[in-house]
């Protein structure tokens, strides 16, 4: 793991060229925060039988009325070649030299090994692909990050370089209520590591360093899911000298997600507690219900 790092702000910095965010919609941004940082955010296609939606025109609840009723199975298709280049181009046609692009992680996409190809011949802008080796918090922390670091007036190098240095710090841990949908769509790396179908079992998951998930426990209830968690959680407090942010991350499970917060934050008074979502993108893999927790070095204090 990198060392953490610093930095602080240049009094009058302006960015030395124009620099742009691009994200896909599994980074679960609010609305808010993308026009803070006037984020472009390109949305993954949640296919539900005949018809194909994209994310971000999809509600949570047309979306799991389906995944509870539907007769076909719900899949997804990851943002195309075309609408990067599209975006890039409208980008470049505003004055953009510059442009950071965030996505979901590598090891269940391939959408960035695609995209580092795409852009060695994208000669209209230099364009900084970061895979966030995650999805929802941990891809949104980056962007926020970067948002952040060009209104300082950070460079387009710099600043891809201190996102990678911030992604090294990231671990989360998730349990779903069963791996039937990861294992459907082969997003569960180790499938035959854990039975996950048994009654009342949580499975217990995480993301490798190769941004892959992988199975790595099993509880009984989400309280001990939940304990689980924040033995982890307290475990990388007691080791690290930086200051933590802690995301409760829910599909579709808000009340469970806010008694999580409040947890936390008594439990963890030192950490900064935030909340984000699973969406359409990725709970089609990870089903309902399931709950998280993701952690990393404070962004906003660096």
């Amino acid at each position: 793991m990198l060392k953490p790092f610093n930095f602080t702000k240049r009094k009058g910095a302006t960015p030395s060229m124009p620099i742009a965010i691009v994200t896909d919609t599994a980074s679960y941004l609010t609305p808010a925060q993308i026009q803070e940082f006037n984020i472009t955010v390109l949305p993954i296609t949640v296919i539900l039988g005949a018809h194909q939606y994209p994310e971000s025109t999809l509600s949570n609840r047309q979306f799991y009325d389906y995944l509870k009723n539907g007769q076909v199975l719900p899949t997804t298709a990851q943002v195309s070649l075309g609408q990067i280049e599209a975006a890039y181009d409208q980008l470049v046609a505003q004055g953009i030299t510059q442009i950071i692009s965030i996505h979901l992680s590598s090891g269940i996409t391939s959408f960035m090994s695609n995209l580092k190809m795409f852009c060695q011949t994208y000669t209209k802008a230099t364009v900084y692909p970061i895979d966030s080796l995650m999805a929802s918090a941990g891809e949104a922390n980056l962007c926020l990050l970067a948002g952040r670091l060009i209104a300082a007036g950070q460079d387009a190098a710099t600043i891809a370089t201190t996102l990678e240095r911030l992604r090294d710090t990231q671990e989360v841990y998730f349990a779903v209520d069963s791996l039937r949908h990861l294992a459907r769509t082969g997003r569960l790396s180790n499938r035959s590591a854990l039975v996950g179908s048994l009654l009342n079992i949580k499975p217990l998951l995480t993301f490798n360093a190769a941004g892959q998930i992988i199975a790595i426990d099993k509880a009984r209830t989400m309280r001990r899911a939940f304990s689980y968690m924040t033995a982890r959680l307290a475990a990388t407090q007691e080791r690290v000298d930086y200051p933590l942010h802690a995301t409760i991350i829910d599909a579709n499970h808000p009340e469970l997600a806010a008694q999580w917060q409040t947890q936390l934050a008594a439990q963890f008074p030192a950490i900064r507690v935030t909340r984000s979502q699973l969406g359409p993108a990725i709970s089609v893999h990870t089903g309902e219900k399931t709950m998280g927790i993701h952690w990393q070095q404070d962004w906003q204090r660096i």
